[in-house]
């Protein structure tokens, strides 16, 4: 069958690698891709989220599935969009979505279902929010309620940094309704399960590095790293969890009439009391795919196709590896808030080991070099019968690489070799 994978990103030149080695796979065409996506498939000029474009070209060339990666075009209706035309889709409906763009209607789904979760309050006035918080005299969590690239959460160390982050979300495009959450501690796992809208699939976990810099320093981001498996999870727990989350979220979208074909991401926190739900994605995640592919055997295409209604989605159907996976993302300068564009990549030539992969994001051909433009700009990706080796291939190869500038960070799955 024909392909057309929907992005632009690291997640998407991952998909796209890893899409290619389908046999069922006629021609991958990426839109609007990146010059790593464009090594092992078709780009198209089509932004992701110019819906009508892209289903006009689905029909053209025949597609027998889309995969989106973004949540932008998921949240904007693009699977709404396919499923008009008759195009299987991997990706959730816009109502499905909400799970991810809304974390007001996250929140209140998750307590409905009885899925364990943070004790939060929903507010549409930020005075409002701020007359709470004043009011507790706590820190709670200050979380924009609509999409914000990963960069719409504000973790606040006092009342006044609380309040601060209240009037500097309140004022962004996605944060004209505010959730705030009280503030757990324990380490974070991300857990994606493939799901059909019944059953779901679970991945290997990954923990992904949030912070700009080392020990969890400086401002959030949309991710410089991740590895997987997470060794906070055993199989056990994997399975436990599923039916604990990700099962009745699917249930409740079911009931709601927002059934969920996808990728459902829970981003969990390990608690002293249990696991909580910190937030829901509707789509892979953001370098946690960079590391959870290459551990992967079986043919993702086929369950993806799967979830999207053209079979039925088994546990069989992929298989976890023995290895691990570490993911470095290398950022450009001014990362996250200015980015700088136009910088020359030099080193990835040099790199041979089979064991290394390099997924490009934000990067672009100028004068017949590869150049910088975006703020994470590559993720570097060893794979190992250990966690250590893992580490050792990715760092290896980050240090072969170069760019004005450069940002990454050096304590990537630190935690887990403690």
């Amino acid at each position: 069958m024909n392909v057309l994978l929907v992005g632009a990103g690291g997640r998407e030149h991952a998909l796209a690698w890893k899409l290619a080695q389908s046999p069922l796979v006629d021609t991958l065409f990426v839109a609007p891709g990146n010059p790593g996506t464009a090594q092992v498939g078709r780009n198209l000029p089509v932004e992701a989220l110019d819906i009508p474009h892209l289903v006009e070209v689905a029909q053209r060339e025949r597609v027998g599935l889309v995969v989106v990666g973004p949540e932008a075009p998921l949240a904007a209706g693009l699977a709404d969009a396919c499923l008009k035309a008759s195009i299987p889709v991997f990706g959730p409906t816009a109502a499905a979505a909400q799970i991810e763009s809304s974390k007001a209607f996250a929140k209140r789904l998750m307590i409905e279902a009885g899925i364990p979760t943070a004790e939060a309050r929903i507010f549409d006035d930020p005075d409002r929010a701020a007359d709470f918080v004043r009011t507790t005299g706590r820190a709670w969590v200050v979380k924009a309620d609509g999409l914000a690239a990963g960069k719409g959460v504000i973790v606040p160390e006092s009342v006044g940094d609380a309040l601060d982050a209240i009037q500097k979300l309140s004022a962004t495009g996605s944060g004209g309704r505010l959730v705030l959450e009280e503030r757990l501690r324990g380490p974070e796992v991300s857990l994606i399960a493939l799901c059909d809208g019944e059953r779901a699939l679970p991945l290997p976990p990954a923990q992904d590095h949030k912070r700009l810099r080392d020990g969890d320093a400086g401002p959030n981001t949309g991710g410089m790293g991740a590895y997987a498996p997470a060794p906070h999870l055993t199989p056990v727990d994997i399975t436990d969890l599923t039916a604990q989350i990700i099962l009745p979220a699917l249930r409740a979208l079911k009931q709601a009439r927002k059934p969920f074909c996808g990728a459902l991401y829970a981003g969990l926190i390990l608690t002293e009391h249990g696991p909580r739900v910190l937030e829901f994605n509707a789509r892979f995640g953001d370098p946690e795919t960079q590391a959870i592919l290459p551990l992967l055997e079986g043919d993702l295409i086929a369950a993806l196709a799967a979830c999207a209604g053209n079979g039925a989605l088994s546990d069989d159907m992929l298989h976890r590896t023995g290895d691990s996976a570490a993911c470095v993302v290398l950022a450009a300068e001014g990362y996250p808030d200015t980015p700088r564009r136009g910088d020359v990549i030099s080193g990835i030539e040099s790199i041979t080991d089979p064991n290394v992969l390099i997924f490009q994001a934000g990067t672009a051909w100028k004068n017949g070099q590869l150049t910088t433009a975006g703020g994470r700009v590559l993720g570097v990706t060893g794979v190992g019968v250990t966690l250590r080796a893992a580490l050792e291939r990715a760092y290896a190869a980050v240090d072969r690489i170069s760019f004005p500038g450069m940002q990454y960070r050096r304590d990537i799955g630190a935690k887990a070799l403690q």
